[in-house]
């Protein structure tokens, strides 16, 4: 039962993150956000155990492939199958169906720093 709360407190850490991030960014967000988000965070939080010495630049692509990822099979199912409208990225170039695009793949490859660095210190106090 501790493991699932941790994993719940991790988890919501990083949707509300994100939604945060997002409202910012583009002044609203988006309820699937906020799962993404979390999926997004916990999944780098558990990838990230036993990478921790790795090289800022890998941890930087990994981060960029798992929010991209994430964000195009999100954006497939809320935008593609659902037209729920969420976003379109068709006017910026090297996208992918308007779901994914090459700049924010960059984005999430530098927002990767900052997740490292929170995910290091949520081990330390959630893992002991």
């Amino acid at each position: 039962m501790k493991d699932i709360i941790k994993d719940a407190e991790v988890f919501a850490l990083g949707g509300l993150s994100y939604g945060a991030i997002e409202i910012m960014w583009r002044q609203y967000t988006h309820w699937t956000m906020l799962i993404t988000g979390g999926v997004c965070f916990y999944t780098l939080y558990k990838l990230g155990k036993g990478r921790e010495n790795y090289p800022l630049w890998k941890k930087c692509l990994l981060g960029s492939a798992v929010i991209t990822t994430a964000e195009f099979l999100t954006g497939v199912i809320v935008n593609m199958v659902f037209n729920m409208g969420v976003w379109d990225y068709s006017s910026l170039p090297f996208n992918l169906f308007g779901q994914i695009c090459l700049l924010y793949s960059f984005l999430w490859a530098l927002l990767s720093i900052p997740i490292d660095i929170v995910c290091k210190a949520l081990r330390k106090h959630l893992e002991p």
